[in-house]
């Protein structure tokens, strides 16, 4: 018998979504995969919401661009200094003539890393505030979704 639910492919598929699962035994996979994909856009909904809101609040109605213009601004002394590190860690690392092009790679690399790291460091605070912002509205809605889940009965 089951090599012929096996062998028509309207039964396979039946098999499939047709399953009852989880902890909600009226639920087949097709609902509870509809369910899970409405709950993860609702989460990244409100995590984009909690963001922005965040980030406006931050900035005080500034654009984003003035606070990564002088962030750009203040990354140039991590560059230059990283280049420089890189520079010498290439000329320091031989015994022989070091080429001109292996120098210019590891300043370049250097110079990358510096300026990097300087403009994370130089965003920090607008970073910080709009990642708190998110996972504060990202942990309302869980919240929201769990008491959906389980209602609490007071009387």
């Amino acid at each position: 018998m089951a090599m012929e639910m096996l062998s028509r492919p309207s039964s396979i598929m039946g098999l499939i979504f047709g399953r009852k699962r989880g902890l909600n035994n009226n639920m087949t996979t097709l609902e509870w995969i509809e369910t899970t994909v409405d709950y993860g856009r609702s989460l990244i909904s409100s995590g984009l919401e909690g963001a922005r809101s965040a980030r406006n609040k931050t900035l005080a109605g500034a654009p984003v661009t003035s606070a990564l213009i002088n962030s750009v601004r203040d990354s140039w002394m991590p560059a230059v200094i990283g280049a420089y590190v890189g520079a010498l860690g290439a000329s320091l690392g031989h015994r022989r003539r070091t080429h001109y092009g292996t120098v210019m790679g590891a300043s370049l690399l250097g110079a990358a890393i510096g300026f990097s790291t300087g403009m994370a460091w130089g965003t920090r605070r607008l970073t910080g505030d709009i990642a708190r912002g998110a996972k504060k509205n990202i942990d309302t809605a869980r919240d929201a979704h769990w008491l959906e889940k389980n209602p609490i009965d007071y009387a």
